[in-house]
Order: structure tokens, then sequence, then C-alpha cells
């Protein structure tokens, strides 16, 4: 059974194409920078966004057509195992992530949940092996359930603690069963309301201990995916411990975690927190600790997680730049954590989401790549810099001067010449890569 029988395999046709169902940048074998688009980006599709969403929000009832509603929860979730997997195929995706509640409903009890994600993941590794189709990353929802109302590792109930850890040991054996890259932490609810009834020092302590539990669990079942955080500052907790890329980073190495853990960073995440995305990408980048990424915009108009699917080719430009600095993200990858808008509805609207997201990663990453040959940001760096190359400054730099060697040279100054950045410029002249 095909659910989207009028929709072919996406194919690239340039920019001269009129078909909203193809690619007008995004050409998957296309060498930039030594390396196929493919394999740069490594596109993945979001589960809950995708099949889970449905449309509706605080002031208006569920809109989005789905025709793989069963009669049943089980019914429903073995449809949509078809159905992704179907939308993976016709984009042309490699990748795919999930939390646990979103592939099977929970039940009436842990045993049950434990069966029915037994039961799908059965499903979607038969997918997996029929396409070839890999695990990006998997997660558990450890927010949504009424037990996490005060946090799952950072809780203040020794039961939930407990409920949160079967739900990870569970999430890393469904990793190990379908060979997942990564296995991602957000701590929606890792958090507080207020510190007038809250340890944090003891709450940090225990979100360490579960994420030592999960390092000690991998390796015990022979499987060692990279482990990601994810920082949010703040929605659905008022403060959440992982705020951004340093908060999480300063986590990360209080408890010694730098071998094992690393960032995935979402740029709805960074608005949120008063960043830039390519700010949070630099954080992690310089501290070794970039990741994945996930692909989304916000609407700055807006104080709330939008995630809406990504679109402006600057900021995904420097995005893409600060990956390339990296050189490149494996094994993380670019999933679109984005839902498609309300007013967006009908089943094909994820097709033409995906597209619209996965050529505004093509436009940026090409843009990126002859930044990167042309070393603009290079040039504007060493020229910035200049007065540490030489004389005083390459003095400064080799550790050879002292707070009273730097007085005795301060004091023989007469005038500081500084040079205009000349920013709008710059600006201007960016610009000119984005065409």
């Amino acid at each position: 059974m095909s659910y989207f029988p009028q929709i072919e395999k996406i194919q690239y046709e340039g920019t001269t194409t009129t078909n909203p169902f193809a690619f007008r940048h995004f050409n998957p074998e296309e060498v930039v920078a030594g390396q196929t688009m493919k394999e740069h980006l490594r596109f993945a599709v979001a589960y809950w966004h995708t099949m889970t969403q449905d449309g509706s929000d605080p002031f208006g009832s569920p809109v989005n057509q789905r025709t793989w509603l069963g009669a049943t929860e089980m019914e429903t979730a073995k449809n949509r195992v078809a159905a992704f997997f179907e939308i993976l195929e016709k984009l042309g995706v490699e990748y795919f992530c999930f939390h646990d509640v979103d592939i099977a409903p929970e039940g009436d009890s842990l045993e049950e949940f434990y069966a029915n994600l037994d039961e799908i993941t059965d499903l979607i590794k038969e997918q997996m092996e029929r396409t070839g189709i890999k695990l990006l990353w998997n997660t558990a929802n450890m927010f949504s359930h009424p037990r996490y109302v005060n946090g799952a590792a950072s809780t203040n109930h020794a039961d939930v603690f407990a409920y949160a850890a079967a739900q990870v040991k569970k999430g890393l054996d469904i990793s190990k069963k379908l060979n997942g890259q990564n296995y991602v932490f957000w701590g929606g609810r890792e958090g507080y309301e207020t510190l007038l009834n809250t340890d944090m020092a003891f709450e940090q302590d225990n979100i360490a201990r579960l994420f030592k539990m999960a390092i000690a669990y991998s390796e015990k079942i022979g499987h060692t995916p990279q482990f990601l955080i994810e920082p949010k500052p703040m929605e659905p907790s008022k403060h959440q411990y992982d705020f951004d890329a340093a908060t999480a980073l300063q986590f990360i190495q209080k408890y010694g975690l730098q071998e094992k853990f690393k960032l995935n960073l979402e740029a709805n995440h960074a608005t949120l927190a008063g960043h830039t995305f390519e700010n949070e990408i630099e954080v992690a980048r310089i501290n070794n600790a970039l990741g994945s990424l996930d692909a989304n915009q916000g609407d700055v108009l807006l104080g709330w997680d939008t995630d809406e699917f990504p679109t402006n080719v600057y900021d995904v430009t420097l995005a893409m730049y600060g990956v390339l600095e990296n050189g490149g993200i494996a094994p993380g990858g670019i999933n679109f954590d984005s839902k498609v808008r309300r007013s967006s509805f009908a089943m094909e609207d994820l097709f033409l989401a995906h597209i619209a997201g996965m050529d505004t990663f093509a436009r940026g990453m090409k843009a990126a790549a002859k930044l990167k040959e042309d070393r603009f940001f290079d040039t504007l760096k060493e020229k910035r810099y200049a007065t540490f190359q030489e004389g005083i400054g390459e003095s400064i730099v080799n550790d050879k001067e002292d707070l009273e060697s730097l007085a005795d040279y301060a004091l023989k100054l007469k005038d500081i010449e500084l040079e205009s950045s000349h920013i709008e410029y710059v600006k201007s002249c960016l610009n000119d890569y984005l065409v």
C-alpha cells in the first residue's frame, strides 16, 4: 500500500524547474568541497513532527490530513512505519530520528510499553534492511508523561528516576538493535520552576549519575553510540539546566563526560537562548563538542519554539560554514526537527516542506564552501588581529610578557591607532555569496 501514490521519488531538476516536487539546489551526488552533498549533509527526518504532529495548537483542534490513522493505537503505529519509510525513500533521505513514544504507545505499564516498542522496532528494522536507511539517533521522551512533572533525572522522586533509567536502558537496547549512530538526551523537564524548594546541586548530580549509567550500560552491551546533549533554555521548564551550548559544555566538563558526550544543537533553541545558530555551533566547535544539528528556524516575533522548516539562506550558510570548519559532523547529521505550519495540512506538504529545507541547506553549503575556498572570513580575521602577528603582540601570544613588561611598554605609547571594521561593507560582500 502506498500512502503517497501521487508522488514520485523526488529528483534534482535545477533552478529552472517549475515542478514543486523536485529539488532545485540539492543534488545528492554533486561534489562540493571534496564530498558529495549527501555526504556533507547527512539529512534525517524527525519521526515526531512528521508522523505524530496533528496540527493542533493551544487555540485550535487538529487539522492535519493523515491517512495512516487506524482503529487502535498499535494499528496506527504500524501504519506510520510504512508511511514514514515511503517518505524517506521518496525524499532520498538516508537517516531518521525518533523518541520512544513517537513510534509506539506507552500502554498501561512499562512492561506493555517494552512489548510495543519491540513489535514496532521489528517492523522498523525490516524496513531499514530493505531500504538501507539508517538510524541517526533515538532518544527517550522523559518529559510528556505526568510522572515527569518535576523532571526525570532531576526529579525529586526516586521512583521516577528509576522509571527514567528504565526508558534509557530500553532506548539503548533499541539503539543497538537498529545500529543507531548517536543517542540524544534532551532534558525537557530537567530544570526547575523556583529555587524556593529546589536543590540545584543535587538535581544536577543526579542527571550526571544517569548519564554515567548510560555510558556504563552501553559499554556492557557492546554498543557505544555517540552521546549527545541537546541544549534549550526554557519551555517546558522555566529554567533548564542545559540552557545553551556553553552551559551544557560546563556540565559535561564538570562531570568528566568530555570523552563520551557532544552537543546536538538546534537553531530554534539558539534563538530562545538569545543566541544565533552559528554562535552555538562555534562554541561547540572550538571545544571539540559539535556532534549533530537539528535543522529548523524560529520566528523572531514569537517567543516560543515554532520549529519552522529552515528557509533562511543567510543563517544556514553561516551554520554550514561552522560545519565545514569542523571538518563535518559525522557520525552526527542534519535532522529536520521541523513541523509544517498549521495551514499546511495536506499530506503532500510533508514533502514540500522537506524539499524546501533540503534545498536551503544545499544552497547554504555551497555558499559556505565558496566562502571557505576564498578564505573570506580568514582574511578578515587575519587583518583584524594583525598586531598579534609581530612585535609586542607576537611576544604576548608566545607568553614572553608579564604585567610588568607590558606596563613598561604601555607607558611609552602615545596614540593607539585603531582601524574601522567596515562591518556594513563586509556584510554587503557576504551577501554576494548568497545569490
